[in-house]
């Protein structure tokens, strides 16, 4: 059976020209198109399509909400972002919504038939340059000490809980109340995905912040 694939884009000659490419292989099966993200939803509803190609700027609903929509409603969709983007910010949006796939509009033409067989294979597909780009976020990401999401305020909090001060005595150093004190250990304990005091202060001891007793 032939792959089922629909088609959003708001530019016709694009969406047109895809959609040709790809009835040209035996293996796929365009099933439908639609020019802005609400039309696609209605389509994939009513299509039920294995693969769906979506512009990341359409009028009504852009390529991401209609991504998420789309998966509310059918998890088991596989869909490709099409975009002239190739920043970080559009690429992780995308593939947090549930995008298992990114191209870039200029190499669409080329990548257009593997990565919907990717796709519906099961697998991710990204533009080369996209696939660098998440690479090197993701680098970025992991290279990035917790410490530096803390304000100059919580890191001095986090050292004084870790030194083993009270909220009271924490409050009257820094004229907060001691029910600000607890907010902010609240916080930190959130920010760091620590369960406990004793995690913050092992964590301040394991970033240097203070010294073990």
């Amino acid at each position: 059976m032939p792959i089922t694939v629909l088609i959003a884009d708001d530019h016709a000659i694009l969406r047109e020209g895809l959609a040709v490419l790809l009835a040209s292989h035996a293996d796929i099966k365009v099933v439908g198109t639609a020019s802005n993200g609400r039309e696609a939803l209605t389509e994939v509803l009513r299509l039920k399509p294995q693969v769906v190609i979506l512009d990341i700027s359409m009028p009504e609903l852009d390529g991401i909400e209609t991504t998420r929509q789309i998966l509310a409603s059918n998890p088991d969709t596989g869909i490709a972002i099409l975009s002239m983007h190739s920043g970080p910010q559009h690429v992780f949006h995308a593939l947090e919504a549930g995008a298992r796939g990114y191209l870039l509009k200029e190499s669409a033409a080329k990548e257009i038939v593997d990565a919907v067989r990717a796709i519906h294979g099961g697998r991710r597909y990204l533009s080369p340059k996209v696939a660098e780009i998440v690479a090197e976020g993701l680098s970025e990401r992991r290279g990035v000490s917790p410490l530096e999401s803390l304000s100059r305020r919580e890191r001095e909090i986090l050292k004084l809980v870790a030194d083993g001060f009270s909220s009271a005595r924490i409050g009257q150093m820094l004229s907060l109340s001691p029910k600000t004190v607890d907010s902010y250990r609240s916080r930190l304990m959130q920010k760091l995905q620590l369960g406990d005091v004793t995690g913050l202060v092992k964590f301040a001891i394991h970033h240097g912040l203070t010294s073990p007793q």
